[in-house]
């Protein structure tokens, strides 16, 4: 292993916070702010990502219902979540996620081993590792 981060193996979250898309928004909603979350992955029964559910899609979810219904119960996560599941791989480099991240404006990656979700990447998970790099870099040389 090199002695500093290079791949995302390197600063992903294993095991990370998942919601089902058959689960409602409130129960997100709980799990976002509970654990002062940015989004989360969700997946199927078989753990394969499927979407990606972000505060803004919870906030516009709960200012809809608030618009009409009153009541975010109905509201299903598969109802709001984003589909474009833009993942990366535990090998993969952490300067092309960074780049890829920055192109497409999301702020997490679902890392996926053989289609099942083994991790989650966070811009701040990149950013650490950047700034590790690019200490360790300075104080080389």
């Amino acid at each position: 292993m090199a002695d500093r981060p290079t791949t995302i193996a390197d600063c992903m979250r294993k095991n990370p916070l998942t919601i089902n898309a058959e689960a409602n928004i409130v129960e997100a909603v709980e799990l976002i702010v509970e654990y002062k979350l940015t989004g989360l992955t969700v997946t199927d029964d078989k753990g394969c990502a499927v979407g990606i559910l972000s505060e803004i899609d919870c906030l516009k979810a709960i200012l809809d219902s608030i618009y009409n219904d009153g009541d975010a119960e109905h509201y299903l996560v598969r109802d709001v979540m984003s589909t474009d599941v833009r993942s990366c791989s535990p090998a993969d480099g952490i300067v092309e996620v960074a780049q890829d991240m920055l192109e497409s404006q999301q702020r997490r990656r679902p890392v996926i081993t053989d289609g099942k979700l083994v991790g989650q990447v966070s811009s701040s998970n990149v950013l650490w590792a950047l700034m590790e790099y690019s200490r360790r870099k300075t104080a080389q040389g």
